[in-house]
């Protein structure tokens, strides 16, 4: 029940995305996914994320029909002028400003702002939230914010 409450409660915080590119990387149909999405709780930034996206044939092949690689890449640019909004959190664990699963249960791909309050800078983190082996692969983006 909790972990229910859990997935609808980022569903309707999380930004959501739109396909803006797709890079076939061979002969079988796996891809590499580029989104573009707007942090919703911070007016004038826009985050692009890759990720890796399975063919059929790769997930028959290697037996792993329910689950994608957690290799990601995030890169956020200032698209306007930077408004924080009023609900945005300084805790330093951050917040998830987009999620998207990449297995049928246990793996989501997740972008997580920290706002860097000494440096004047917002970090986006791309990493896999993952029970069993964690999220060892991931990426940053940092973007300037204005001195105060």
């Amino acid at each position: 029940m909790l972990r229910a409450l859990t997935a609808l409660c980022l569903l309707t915080t999380a930004a959501h995305a739109q396909e803006v590119g797709r890079v076939g990387v061979d002969w079988v149909g796996n891809d590499i996914v580029v989104e573009a999405f707007a942090d919703p709780e911070v007016q004038g930034v826009t985050c692009h994320i890759a990720y890796f996206d399975r063919s059929v044939y790769d997930r028959l092949s290697q037996g792993n029909w329910f689950e994608d690689p957690s290799y990601s890449a995030v890169d956020c640019v200032q698209s306007g002028p930077i408004v924080l909004g009023k609900g945005v959190s300084t805790a330093a664990k951050g917040e998830t400003v987009f999620s998207e699963r990449q297995s049928l249960i246990l793996k989501s791909l997740k972008v997580t702002r920290i706002v860097d309050s000494r440096n004047n800078a917002l970090i986006y983190l791309a990493h896999a939230s993952e029970l069993t082996e964690g999220s060892g692969k991931m990426s940053i983006s940092v973007i300037p914010l204005s001195a105060p």
